[in-house]
């Protein structure tokens, strides 16, 4: 027997509780994850995607309330387009997917690290990774690295 999605959050219970911006659009995000997250003034929260088996990290994206909810409760990674304004599954029009295996929200509730097994290139350019430009670092070398 199917469950029923929860009810649509985002409107806060008190207007004098102090938290992150309410989300933008409507969502059925647990009500408890949801009041961990601190979000953009646009109600987002930075997605950092990583490979499952190689840890290596593929993308940053952007998802809001709706979007966590979408991608925890299909494992499928759901994001949504700030350019396009609409949520958009990874891989439903390249067939580059992304199946999540894990999400874990940061100590700060600001940013996600979404677990994947990767089927294709991350990269809308078609590199595996969206990471693909090394930046000459000019510092000194051989220290602690602490000033």
């Amino acid at each position: 027997m199917p469950v029923p999605d929860p009810p649509v959050t985002g409107v806060p219970s008190d207007p004098n509780e102090l938290a992150a911006p309410a989300p933008a659009r409507p969502s059925r995000l647990d009500p408890a994850i949801a009041a961990r997250l601190r979000r953009t003034a646009d109600g987002l929260v930075a997605a950092v995607v990583r490979a499952h088996d190689s840890g290596e990290v593929l993308m940053v994206a952007w998802m809001d309330d709706e979007a966590l909810h979408r991608t925890l409760t299909t494992g499928r990674a759901t994001y949504w387009s700030r350019s396009r304004r609409e949520y958009w599954v990874k891989g439903a029009t390249s067939g580059h997917h992304q199946y999540v295996r894990s999400v874990a929200l940061d100590c700060d509730g600001d940013a996600l690290l979404v677990s994947v097994d990767q089927v294709g290139a991350a990269c809308h350019t078609g590199h595996r990774t969206c990471f693909f430009t090394e930046l000459p670092v000019t510092g000194t070398k051989g220290g602690n690295g602490h000033d």
